[in-house]
């Protein structure tokens, strides 16, 4: 009912794009696994991760753009939540490695070995299951992101006020998470991983499913918030956004609205997190780093807020910029970038999206001014449109 609903009333790039990532989980996958290695279609393993790593940023940037393009809400802390998710699976793929790893302990993750840890802690029971993991993925960002939505929104915490708590949010768990006696591995993080749901995880099918799974769950996230913005709520959020003050006159709990929408986005930033562990190996608390929160917000106004489909763009855009220029030129990635965040806030204020969408319209305008020169002029006789009558030359 919802699907039929979305196909019928939904925007149509978002189907579009939705139809692209459901393509390209079944095709890269095909070409990873059963093109052979001399063949040009071949997509190396490789590839497969950094593509998939991609992909993650970019269902950061959905969620992300889910409260800052629609509801108004600047974050520079969903880093924070994307760290979060990803500790969590990391703790699941930790569990897993039993007394394989380095120290052979069937229980005891190699850090804790290496710190004199005589027991796990309370707080990684039941991370050898992936259900209980998969559901902490989801339910520690949105525990958080509640909390701190209620404070903030009822407080009526709003603007820069807010994104500076924000940023102080993902700056106190980066000087957590770096603490040894926390149990999370201190500045190190975890990684050595060995498997996910009983399968290698350095093996090319695995990498190629975890590829298929975050463009998935990244079309999931796409049609999830398009459906949200074409609905009742969505003319909610996006009133919130330009006129908070007259929606609360209204009658309307605004700060309901902005929790609702600030939880789910902090939930999807969380599942991002998840997917992006296990295709890059690692998680470590520089993962919490305030720059990384705004280097997302750089994502989303490169491709455009407030499109859901932008900041995709950008996010992709951005990170295969990074790659090439951390390889080429590594001292000038942070000015480029710098250079690139200006640069769209003064010429781009809408994205790469805005600028396609005003030379759509321009050229819709030239085209409606040509029709009005060539056509003849109309007039109205009898309820019906008629030319009107050539002016007759006076005798």
């Amino acid at each position: 009912m919802i699907t039929q609903w979305f196909f019928k009333h939904g925007d149509r790039r978002g189907v579009i794009v939705i139809a692209f990532l459901v393509g390209i989980a079944c095709l890269v996958p095909l070409l990873n696994l059963l093109v052979p290695d001399t063949s040009p279609l071949h997509v190396p393993t490789y590839l497969v991760s950094l593509l998939g790593k991609y992909l993650t940023y970019a269902l950061l940037a959905v969620a992300l753009d889910l409260v800052w393009g629609f509801c108004g809400i600047l974050s520079l802390g969903h880093g924070a939540f994307f760290a979060l998710g990803g500790y969590a699976m990391g703790m699941y793929l930790m569990r897993q490695i039993g007394p394989r790893g380095v120290y052979a302990d069937p229980v005891l993750p190699d850090f804790m070995v290496f710190l004199n840890w005589k027991e796990l802690p309370w707080f990684w029971y039941g991370f050898d299951n992936f259900w209980f993991a998969a559901l902490m993925v989801v339910l520690v960002p949105g525990v958080l992101a509640f909390g701190f939505g209620w404070l903030a929104f009822r407080s009526r915490v709003t603007g820069v006020y807010l994104s500076i708590i924000t940023q102080a949010l993902t700056y106190a768990l980066l000087l957590a998470f770096f603490r040894n006696d926390m149990g999370f591995g201190g500045n190190n993080g975890l990684t050595d991983f060995k498997d996910i749901l009983g399968f290698n995880i350095q093996a090319g099918t695995t990498r190629s499913a975890l590829f298929a799974a975050t463009a998935l769950f990244l079309a999931l996230a796409v049609f999830v918030s398009g459906f949200i913005i074409r609905s009742k709520l969505g003319k909610v959020l996006v009133g919130v956004r330009d006129a908070e003050s007259r929606m609360r006159f209204l009658g309307y709990r605004v700060d309901r609205y902005k929790l609702f929408v600030w939880t789910l986005s902090a939930m999807m930033a969380g599942i991002a997190g998840a997917l992006y562990v296990p295709q890059v190996g690692i998680i470590n608390p520089s993962e919490f780093e305030p720059a990384n929160s705004i280097e997302a917000v750089i994502w989303v106004a490169v491709g455009g807020r407030g499109t859901i489909i932008g900041p995709i763009i950008g996010a992709v855009l951005v990170n295969f910029g990074k790659t090439y220029f951390t390889t080429a030129f590594p001292e000038a990635w942070l000015f480029a970038l710098g250079a690139l965040f200006i640069l769209v806030t003064l010429f781009l204020p809408k994205g790469i999206l805005g600028l396609y969408g005003a030379w759509k319209a321009r050229r819709a305008a030239d085209a409606a001014q040509k029709d009005d020169e060539v056509l003849p002029p109309v007039v109205k006789q009898s309820g019906k449109r008629v030319p009107a009558p050539e002016p007759q030359a006076a005798e």
